[in-house]
Order: C-alpha cells, then structure tokens, then sequence
C-alpha cells in the first residue's frame, strides 16, 4: 500500500513509454504527440498524410522517437496492420490515443448516410477497433492507458451534424464500457472532452466576429482554448499520476459547459 510520502513529480514521467497516436501529427492530435514527447514518451502516429518532418521534428528535439506510418485506419483491417507495424517498431504498447477524426456539417434534412456513414465509421468504428488490438496486447502485460478524445458534444446535441454528436455520445459511452471490462488487468480507459479550440477547422468561425462573440460570450474563461491547454490533461491521463481515475471524461473547454 502507498502513502502520501511515495508520492513523486516523477508519476507524471513517461520516460520510455511508447505511444500509438491516431491522427497525431495535425491538430489536437500532434499537440497530444508533442505533449508525450514532451514527457518522455516515443510515439507511433498513424495518419492520412505526413506532414512533411514537422511533427518529426518536435518529437526528435524534445529526445524521443518517431515513427509515422501512412494508413487509411477505415480500410479493412488497417488497426491489425496497424499494430503489427507497431510493435515492430517499439515492441511495446504502453498508450493508445484514439484522436483521428472528422466533422461534415449539413442541413438536416441533407444530412443523410453518404454524411453519417464516413463519420461513424472513422470516429467510432476506427476507435472500437484499436482499443480492441490494444486491449488484447494491454492485458497480458498488466498496464496501459487508452485514452479517446471526446468532446463537448458527449454531452450537448449536433446542431448542423448528428452524426458527431452521436459519435461523441458513443466514444463517451465506449469509454466507460472498455473501464468497465479492463479495470481489473490495471488498464485505465479515459476521455478528453475539449472545448472550443483555435485551430484551422475553427478559423471561419473565429473570423466571423458575431459568431466568434457567440462562442466566447458563452466561455467563463473568455477565449478560444490553445492548443498548449490540452497537453497537461494528456499527460497527466498518460501517466501513473492518473492509475486511479478511471473511465472519466475529463472536460477541458474553459468552463463552457458550466453556463
């Protein structure tokens, strides 16, 4: 049993974890890279595109490695191809964070399954899959973090796109699911819920001024999240600081979900 003097800054240390970062060198998802990086930890981010060494670089310079491998994660069994490449690589897994994903926005009566159906199968399916391959390399050895990037829409309706609520429901629920079954191999299952960040997706958004006041009007913090908010929250559900929070979705969105 552990007491508050065993207690140690080195338990938000990732030194010689490995990492499988879906989506990991654009957006959210490099920001949760670097962040590993950042902490000790090498990563493996699977992904539509390289990003011509950028992402590469900032692993590289923070002391870790890199790896990117370029998959299209709704082919057909891409998360076994996927983790096979892997382990072959690092040999162990240590971290899945479930970050790939996308958003199409219709009116609802156009939003039909040629817009429900790529949106699920990415957003969902894709993170169904890969926690299953981890699970079962996780289990045997007695430890992992998986950690899926939810949002404010696991808990808010889809105004302009139902099947992102509806994913975002259903990872939140899948986050609990997995805790539920994995709990006993000392596997933590956990969720990021961000709010309104300033990335490129955001940006029409933020430079349409009304919309941008709708958006911080509603924020108590008053600003658009950066993306540097979000790294101590991976980190921290990354790490053993975190091995008795447990099927959480913790929300980093400013205070937004409090009005």
């Amino acid at each position: 049993m552990q007491s508050i003097k065993d207690f140690s800054l080195e338990l938000f240390s990732l030194k010689g974890k490995n990492a499988i970062v879906t989506g990991g060198n654009t957006g959210l998802g490099r920001a949760f890279s670097v962040a590993l990086a950042k902490a000790g930890a090498n990563v493996f981010a699977p992904g539509l595109e390289d990003d011509g060494g950028v992402t590469a670089s900032l692993i590289e310079n923070a002391g870790a490695r890199y790896a990117f491998m370029q998959t299209d994660l709704t082919e057909k069994d891409a998360p076994k191809r996927l983790m096979e490449a892997f382990l072959q690589n690092f040999g162990r897994l240590d971290i899945l964070i479930n970050s790939a994903g996308t958003c199409l926005v219709a009116d609802v009566f156009e939003f039909d399954r040629s817009y429900w159906d790529p949106m699920i199968e990415l957003n969902l399916n894709c993170a169904f899959a890969l926690s299953h391959e981890a699970a079962k390399i996780m289990a045997p050895q007695r430890s992992g973090k998986i950690i899926n990037i939810c949002s404010l829409f696991s808990f808010l309706g889809g105004l302009g796109s139902p099947a992102y609520a509806a994913m975002k429901h259903g990872l939140a629920g899948l986050t609990k699911a997995y805790c539920d079954e994995l709990a006993q191999y000392n596997i933590q299952v956990n969720g990021i819920a961000p709010g309104y960040f300033a990335t490129d997706i955001t940006k029409n958004t933020r430079e349409d001024e009304a919309a941008n006041r709708r958006v911080t009007d509603h924020i108590p913090s008053g600003r658009w999240g950066e993306l540097y908010d979000l790294m101590g929250a991976v980190v921290f559900l990354a790490s053993p600081a975190s091995n008795y929070v447990n099927g959480h979705l913790l929300v980093v969105d400013g205070g937004y979900l409090v009005r």
